[in-house]
């Protein structure tokens, strides 16, 4: 216990540094992870900081013998270390469809056999909705704080998940992910200084739903697929919302815009602090939602006022005019809606 808290504060401070240290150095010398149309052009190589400060942090238990990894953690850290150096590579340089979706499935691949023990059948379904989840949370990097928020609640959720099924190794994984996300919202809070770019979006996206997948092995069909939707049911509300906008309107689907959550959530009325929040609470909702239902509380059918009610969200938000002057509403823009989506977007 001790040893796991103090990784987290180490990978708490580690991050907060480092995200200070490559904002600085990215606009010191005007690399190109300094994209986007605001005067200030905020960097977007954040995703560096919680990269290196959850690895770090993690990888320092078994070298100092104060936390071992346990079975299975080692192949999720060396394969989402691989997707954070994609990510990173499509920040500095665009990539294409087919090499970002090749890269993340072999690392789907790699989790799923070494460390699932799933069947072939089983464990195919779960690289895709692997590649899927991680570019879901992708998506979700539009607006100052959205993913941080978002990606925090869920990785403490997954953390308890972890515990429960007596896999140390993974709960520590995930407790550090998820202060190295705290560490980084320090400046990634609106106005932010720093955003996470493909890097942090795409190496978070990755560790949480191979996580999931890990945590869920054990459980049956329908407890881990009510469970799964619960935990993400944020991200992938976003992404429903996104795509089906986009080809509402006759949009490429890899277009930026301002038609996520946030944004349309934001043309309510809300700041953008204030959609952050809001996207965070229903992540709580979603996460404690799959807690019970993981550790037998709930039934898997308990999801449905869940699925439902997201599904009623979906809908009324696909009303909201978003495609006019191309922005989200009367409040200040944040950094990470002015920078261009992956081409997953």
């Amino acid at each position: 216990m001790i040893s796991g808290l103090t990784a987290a504060v180490a990978a708490l401070l580690c991050t907060a540094l480092l995200a200070a240290l490559v904002r600085t150095a990215v606009l010191r010398v005007g690399a190109r992870g300094a994209r986007g149309s605001r005067p200030d052009r905020t960097p977007r190589l954040g995703g560096i900081a919680v990269a290196a400060g959850t690895l770090a942090a993690v990888g320092a238990g078994p070298a100092l013998d104060l936390a071992p990894l346990g079975d299975g953690v080692a192949p999720v850290l060396g394969a989402a270390g691989a997707v954070a150096l994609l990510g990173l590579a499509g920040d500095l340089r665009p990539l294409g469809v087919r090499v970002r979706l090749g890269v993340q499935t072999a690392a789907a691949t790699v989790v799923v056999a070494l460390a699932s023990g799933l069947p072939p059948g089983t464990g195919a379904l779960a690289v895709l909705w692997i590649v899927l989840v991680t570019n879901a949370f992708t998506l979700l990097d539009a607006s100052d704080g959205a993913l941080g928020t978002v990606a925090a609640v869920t990785a403490l959720g997954l953390a308890v998940c972890a515990i429960a099924d007596r896999r140390p190794g993974l709960a520590l994984l995930l407790s550090v992910l998820a202060a190295s996300l705290t560490g980084f919202l320090l400046h990634n809070w609106h106005p932010a200084r720093i955003v996470l770019g493909e890097c942090g979006s795409l190496f978070t996206g990755f560790l949480l739903a191979s996580a999931a997948v890990l945590v869920h092995t054990e459980a049956g069909p329908a407890r881990a697929a009510a469970s799964l939707f619960a935990l993400t049911s944020v991200v992938l509300a976003d992404a429903a919302l996104v795509l089906v906008s986009r080809r509402r309107a006759g949009r490429a689907l890899a277009r930026a815009g301002a038609d996520h959550i946030a944004h349309r959530l934001r043309r309510g009325g809300l700041t953008v602090q204030g959609a952050a929040v809001v996207l965070g609470l229903a992540a709580l909702a979603g996460t404690a939602t799959a807690l019970l239902v993981h550790g037998g509380s709930l039934p898997p059918p308990a999801v449905l006022p869940l699925a439902l009610g997201t599904a009623v969200a979906v809908v009324a938000l696909l009303r909201v005019p978003v495609y006019g002057d191309e922005r989200p509403g009367p409040r200040t823009e944040s950094a990470a809606e002015t920078a261009p989506e992956g081409a997953s977007a």
